[in-house]
């Protein structure tokens, strides 16, 4: 029997639990892995608390990343001991995901873990991280470079935007980081973020056009605050955006797009093709600051999962939760 957490719903109640699963019950994929280090993202947290309908399956493992060993495989790109990485595809909504002592997968879905980070090192990039990075890609191949400008990141306390403030800080980028916390901005500048905005300041109701301010933006709020930075972005700029956290809605106009060729850039973490995701992953591996990215992470255990899964819809987490399923596995 392994630990595992497990979502299930009878009628409408949902209920959650961290219970004991037999192996035998995973499902039927290529791979199977004994998980080291899962995450929980904000995804997980919506599924735990059932505040969105994340999980389109029942019962369900949450945990939408994972790294662990293969304990055997089918697949031929693996084999025992080999150490890998899972983010995505549908994992913790409609397949078990990394929330447990075990997963089995498609082999089609896994990463080799990058040489030069461990384990825990890539759930303290996790989901959050390697979608920072398929953003500051996005910005990159749209030109705008520290050159031009100013970048916002909004959400920048959390998951994503802590990643992505330190990513483009590296790279050499003017980060504005915005965050409905003032608390936070010590941390923030510690990231390499310049400048500290008010989440207010885009909270408003949105112009067609604002003031440029912005060359870009790496945006995981959506709604208002995404066509606030629409409006204030620079012509030809680019702004990345990954997520919804203020609403899926988009209260904008056609303004900034015609009149400023503004560029608004859709990040699909979840589905993103294999070459893609993997590139992104070494460009992780090959520059990100390993000290800083340990200030992010905090540790949860797998038991305390479900108490922590609410504290990130009250906004009370800052940077990246891992959690050390089996740690001794490296």
């Amino acid at each position: 029997m392994i630990d595992a957490i497990v979502i299930d719903k009878t009628d409408d109640t949902q209920t959650v639990d961290l219970t004991q699963i037999d192996p035998a019950t995973l499902p039927e994929r290529d791979v199977t892995i004994d998980v080291a280090w899962s995450t929980l993202n904000y995804k997980d947290a919506l599924a735990i608390t059932g505040s969105a309908p994340v999980v389109r399956k029942f019962p369900m493992v949450p945990g939408i990343d994972f790294a662990g060993v293969v304990r055997d495989s089918s697949h031929p790109d693996y084999k025992a001991g080999d150490k890998v990485i899972l983010n995505g595809w549908g994992v913790g909504e409609v397949h078990w995901g990394g929330l447990a002592k075990q997963a089995r997968v498609k082999g089609d879905w896994l990463v080799p873990l990058p040489d030069g980070l461990t384990m825990r090192q890539a759930m303290e990039i996790g989901t959050a991280g390697y979608t920072a990075m398929l953003c500051v890609q996005a910005l990159e191949a749209q030109g705008v470079t520290p050159d031009s400008g100013p970048v916002a990141v909004t959400g920048a306390a959390g998951g994503v935007g802590s990643v992505a403030t330190l990513l483009l800080a590296q790279r050499g980028y003017h980060v504005a980081a915005v965050t409905g916390r003032a608390s936070e901005a010590d941390f923030l500048k510690q990231l390499g973020a310049v400048e500290i905005i008010d989440r207010e300041e885009l909270s408003g109701k949105p112009r067609p056009l604002g003031k440029e301010r912005f060359a870009g933006g790496v945006d995981v709020a959506g709604s208002t605050v995404l066509a606030n930075l629409l409006s204030m972005t620079r012509y030809g700029g680019t702004v990345a955006a990954c997520g919804l956290a203020a609403g899926m809605d988009l209260p904008a106009s056609v303004a900034p797009f015609i009149l400023r060729g503004v560029t608004l850039a859709g990040i699909d973490s979840v589905m993103c093709p294999a070459p893609k995701r993997r590139a992104a992953w070494q460009a992780l591996a090959a520059e990100l600051d390993l000290a800083k990215l340990g200030g992010l992470s905090v540790e949860v255990a797998l038991s305390d999962v479900i108490a922590t899964a609410p504290k990130f819809l009250t906004g009370d987490i800052r940077g990246r939760v891992v959690v050390p399923v089996a740690p001794d596995l490296g």
